[in-house]
Protein backbone atom coordinates (compact mmCIF):
# COMPACT_ATOMS: atom_id res chain seq x y z
CA UNK A 1 0.00 0.00 0.00
CA UNK A 2 3.09 2.48 1.36
CA UNK A 3 4.41 1.87 -2.65
CA UNK A 4 1.07 2.86 -4.03
CA UNK A 5 0.40 5.52 -2.22
CA UNK A 6 4.56 6.95 -2.99
CA UNK A 7 4.15 6.10 -6.67
CA UNK A 8 0.78 7.98 -6.87
CA UNK A 9 2.07 11.34 -5.13
CA UNK A 10 5.04 11.31 -7.09
CA UNK A 11 2.61 10.86 -10.49
CA UNK A 12 1.80 14.38 -9.46
CA UNK A 13 5.32 16.24 -9.36
CA UNK A 14 6.11 15.74 -5.59
CA UNK A 15 10.08 15.45 -5.61
CA UNK A 16 10.15 13.00 -2.39
CA UNK A 17 7.54 11.23 0.35
CA UNK A 18 7.85 10.35 3.42
CA UNK A 19 5.60 7.45 5.88
CA UNK A 20 5.72 8.06 9.44
CA UNK A 21 3.48 6.41 12.57
CA UNK A 22 1.67 9.33 14.90
CA UNK A 23 3.59 6.85 17.12
CA UNK A 24 6.81 8.02 15.67
CA UNK A 25 5.90 12.20 15.65
CA UNK A 26 7.39 13.41 18.27
CA UNK A 27 7.17 17.43 18.24
CA UNK A 28 7.16 19.63 21.66
CA UNK A 29 5.52 22.58 20.80
CA UNK A 30 2.99 21.75 18.94
CA UNK A 31 -0.33 19.50 20.07
CA UNK A 32 -1.11 15.80 20.17
CA UNK A 33 -2.03 15.08 16.55
CA UNK A 34 -5.15 13.17 18.15
CA UNK A 35 -6.37 16.32 19.87
CA UNK A 36 -7.45 17.19 16.39
CA UNK A 37 -7.82 13.86 14.58
CA UNK A 38 -8.88 10.97 17.17
CA UNK A 39 -8.10 8.38 15.12
CA UNK A 40 -4.87 8.99 13.13
CA UNK A 41 -2.75 6.63 12.50
CA UNK A 42 0.23 7.80 10.02
CA UNK A 43 0.96 11.12 8.74
CA UNK A 44 2.29 11.26 4.80
CA UNK A 45 4.87 13.85 4.38
CA UNK A 46 5.36 15.31 0.94
CA UNK A 47 8.75 17.18 -0.09
CA UNK A 48 8.86 19.71 -3.16
CA UNK A 49 12.19 20.83 -4.24
CA UNK A 50 12.56 24.81 -3.49
CA UNK A 51 13.11 26.67 -7.16
CA UNK A 52 16.34 28.59 -7.44
CA UNK A 53 14.52 31.62 -7.29
CA UNK A 54 15.09 31.91 -3.93
CA UNK A 55 18.54 33.03 -4.95
CA UNK A 56 17.12 36.16 -6.47
CA UNK A 57 18.11 39.51 -4.34
CA UNK A 58 14.56 40.62 -5.27
CA UNK A 59 12.76 39.63 -2.69
CA UNK A 60 9.31 39.91 -4.13
CA UNK A 61 10.66 37.75 -7.05
CA UNK A 62 12.41 35.10 -4.74
CA UNK A 63 8.83 34.86 -2.63
CA UNK A 64 7.13 34.79 -6.16
CA UNK A 65 8.94 30.97 -6.91
CA UNK A 66 7.56 30.26 -3.28
CA UNK A 67 4.23 31.22 -4.24
CA UNK A 68 4.24 29.66 -7.66
CA UNK A 69 5.10 26.16 -5.54
CA UNK A 70 2.43 26.68 -2.91
CA UNK A 71 0.07 26.85 -5.33
CA UNK A 72 0.90 23.62 -6.45
CA UNK A 73 0.92 22.07 -3.01
CA UNK A 74 -2.06 23.08 -1.90
CA UNK A 75 -3.45 21.45 -5.43
CA UNK A 76 -1.82 18.03 -4.90
CA UNK A 77 -2.84 17.97 -1.11
CA UNK A 78 -6.73 17.95 -2.37
CA UNK A 79 -5.59 15.51 -4.95
CA UNK A 80 -3.78 13.26 -2.45
CA UNK A 81 -6.97 13.48 0.20
CA UNK A 82 -9.29 12.16 -2.68
CA UNK A 83 -7.03 9.57 -3.95
CA UNK A 84 -6.68 8.08 -0.27
CA UNK A 85 -10.63 8.46 0.56
CA UNK A 86 -11.56 6.89 -2.84
CA UNK A 87 -9.18 4.43 -3.22
CA UNK A 88 -8.82 3.17 0.31
CA UNK A 89 -12.01 4.22 1.90
CA UNK A 90 -9.66 7.08 4.54
CA UNK A 91 -10.02 9.89 6.76
CA UNK A 92 -7.77 12.58 6.09
CA UNK A 93 -6.98 15.83 7.38
CA UNK A 94 -4.26 17.61 5.00
CA UNK A 95 -1.69 19.94 6.81
CA UNK A 96 -0.33 22.79 5.05
CA UNK A 97 2.79 24.24 4.47
CA UNK A 98 3.93 26.24 7.36
CA UNK A 99 5.30 29.72 7.09
CA UNK A 100 7.10 31.74 10.49
CA UNK A 101 4.25 33.81 11.42
CA UNK A 102 5.39 33.68 15.33
CA UNK A 103 2.48 31.29 16.28
CA UNK A 104 2.18 27.30 16.60
CA UNK A 105 1.02 25.46 13.71
CA UNK A 106 -1.51 22.01 14.37
CA UNK A 107 1.64 19.89 12.92
CA UNK A 108 5.41 20.77 12.33
CA UNK A 109 6.25 19.83 8.99
CA UNK A 110 9.96 19.79 10.31
CA UNK A 111 9.48 17.27 12.69
CA UNK A 112 6.48 15.20 10.71
CA UNK A 113 9.77 15.26 7.72
CA UNK A 114 12.01 13.81 10.64
CA UNK A 115 9.96 11.36 11.44
CA UNK A 116 9.31 10.19 8.34
CA UNK A 117 13.08 9.50 7.40
CA UNK A 118 12.86 12.54 4.97
CA UNK A 119 15.75 14.24 6.48
CA UNK A 120 17.33 15.78 9.99
CA UNK A 121 18.05 18.55 11.64
CA UNK A 122 20.78 21.05 10.58
CA UNK A 123 22.70 24.36 12.76
CA UNK A 124 19.99 26.50 11.40
CA UNK A 125 17.03 24.59 12.50
CA UNK A 126 15.62 23.53 9.27
CA UNK A 127 15.53 19.93 7.38
CA UNK A 128 18.25 18.66 5.35
CA UNK A 129 17.32 16.48 3.11
CA UNK A 130 19.57 13.63 1.69
CA UNK A 131 19.19 14.99 -2.27
CA UNK A 132 17.98 18.78 -1.72
CA UNK A 133 20.17 20.27 0.85
CA UNK A 134 17.72 23.20 2.79
CA UNK A 135 15.92 23.57 -0.35
CA UNK A 136 12.84 22.15 0.44
CA UNK A 137 9.44 22.71 1.42
CA UNK A 138 7.10 19.98 2.92
CA UNK A 139 3.30 19.44 3.35
CA UNK A 140 1.32 16.75 4.70
CA UNK A 141 -1.50 14.56 5.17
CA UNK A 142 -2.75 12.71 8.06
CA UNK A 143 -4.72 9.56 7.75
CA UNK A 144 -6.36 6.67 9.65
CA UNK A 145 -4.51 4.49 7.63
CA UNK A 146 -2.22 2.42 9.35
CA UNK A 147 1.40 2.40 7.67
CA UNK A 148 4.51 1.98 9.22
CA UNK A 149 7.29 4.64 9.31
CA UNK A 150 10.06 5.00 7.08
CA UNK A 151 13.41 4.51 8.44
CA UNK A 152 14.64 7.80 10.07
CA UNK A 153 17.80 9.37 8.82
CA UNK A 154 20.45 9.36 11.40
CA UNK A 155 23.50 10.22 9.53
CA UNK A 156 24.16 13.73 10.53
CA UNK A 157 23.76 16.01 7.10
CA UNK A 158 24.58 19.22 8.39
CA UNK A 159 28.42 19.93 7.66
CA UNK A 160 28.63 22.68 11.05
CA UNK A 161 29.93 25.05 8.86
CA UNK A 162 28.14 28.24 10.97
CA UNK A 163 27.58 29.86 7.22
CA UNK A 164 23.55 30.10 7.77
CA UNK A 165 24.67 31.58 11.35
CA UNK A 166 27.27 34.27 10.00
CA UNK A 167 24.82 35.36 7.39
CA UNK A 168 21.01 35.52 9.51
CA UNK A 169 20.62 39.80 9.16
CA UNK A 170 18.20 39.43 12.27
CA UNK A 171 21.29 37.12 14.29
CA UNK A 172 17.92 34.80 14.61
CA UNK A 173 20.15 31.68 14.94
CA UNK A 174 23.28 33.04 17.09
CA UNK A 175 21.68 30.64 20.36
CA UNK A 176 22.47 26.75 19.04
CA UNK A 177 19.25 24.95 18.71
CA UNK A 178 16.97 27.65 18.99
CA UNK A 179 15.54 30.31 16.56
CA UNK A 180 15.18 33.55 17.95
CA UNK A 181 11.77 33.69 16.02
CA UNK A 182 11.09 37.91 16.62
CA UNK A 183 14.39 38.60 15.20
CA UNK A 184 13.56 36.60 12.17
CA UNK A 185 10.16 37.89 11.55
CA UNK A 186 11.79 40.96 12.15
CA UNK A 187 13.67 41.20 8.92
CA UNK A 188 11.78 38.29 7.35
CA UNK A 189 8.41 39.73 7.73
CA UNK A 190 8.77 43.60 7.28
CA UNK A 191 5.38 44.06 6.07
CA UNK A 192 3.57 41.53 8.52
CA UNK A 193 0.66 42.57 10.60
CA UNK A 194 2.73 43.66 13.67
CA UNK A 195 4.09 46.60 11.02
CA UNK A 196 0.45 47.20 9.94
CA UNK A 197 -0.66 47.80 13.56
CA UNK A 198 3.06 50.28 13.96
CA UNK A 199 1.75 51.91 10.74
CA UNK A 200 -1.97 52.20 11.97
CA UNK A 201 -0.78 54.41 15.45
CA UNK A 202 1.07 56.81 13.23
CA UNK A 203 -1.64 57.26 11.08
CA UNK A 204 -3.98 57.68 13.94
CA UNK A 205 -2.15 60.26 15.74
CA UNK A 206 -0.84 62.33 12.29
CA UNK A 207 -2.53 65.23 10.24
CA UNK A 208 -4.55 64.99 7.15
CA UNK A 209 -1.26 66.46 4.94
CA UNK A 210 0.75 63.92 7.03
CA UNK A 211 -2.04 61.00 6.34
CA UNK A 212 -1.64 62.30 3.03
CA UNK A 213 1.92 61.63 2.57
CA UNK A 214 1.85 58.14 4.34
CA UNK A 215 -0.21 56.44 1.43
CA UNK A 216 2.92 55.46 -0.36
CA UNK A 217 4.20 54.47 2.86
CA UNK A 218 1.33 51.90 3.32
CA UNK A 219 1.22 50.39 -0.68
CA UNK A 220 3.89 47.48 0.59
CA UNK A 221 2.11 46.51 3.23
CA UNK A 222 -1.25 46.30 1.21
CA UNK A 223 1.00 44.69 -1.36
CA UNK A 224 2.42 42.12 1.11
CA UNK A 225 -0.53 40.85 2.71
CA UNK A 226 -2.75 41.04 -0.44
CA UNK A 227 -0.30 38.39 -2.54
CA UNK A 228 1.09 36.76 0.05
CA UNK A 229 4.59 38.44 -0.75
CA UNK A 230 5.29 39.32 3.22
CA UNK A 231 8.08 36.21 3.40
CA UNK A 232 11.22 38.96 2.58
CA UNK A 233 14.13 36.47 3.65
CA UNK A 234 15.50 33.12 2.55
CA UNK A 235 19.39 33.32 3.65
CA UNK A 236 18.62 30.40 5.16
CA UNK A 237 17.75 28.23 1.88
CA UNK A 238 20.17 29.83 -0.29
CA UNK A 239 23.02 30.03 1.98
CA UNK A 240 23.22 26.76 3.26
CA UNK A 241 26.06 25.20 0.89
CA UNK A 242 24.82 21.10 2.09
CA UNK A 243 23.50 19.57 -1.41
CA UNK A 244 23.04 23.15 -2.88
CA UNK A 245 23.93 22.08 -6.40
CA UNK A 246 21.39 19.01 -6.79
Amino acid sequence: MKEKIREYIKSLGADDVGFAAVSDYDSPNTPKIESFFPKAKSIIVIAYKELSTCESPDPILAMNGRLDKDEVMRSNAYKIGHYLEGKFNAKIVSIPVSLPRGGTSAVSLRHAAFAAGLGNFGRHNLIIHPKFGTRVTFNAVVTDIELESDEKITKDLCIHCNICVNNCPAKALDEEGKTQVLKCMHVSQPFSFISQLSFLDKYIEASPEERKAMIGDYWPLYQANSFGTQYYCFNCLKSCPVCQNN
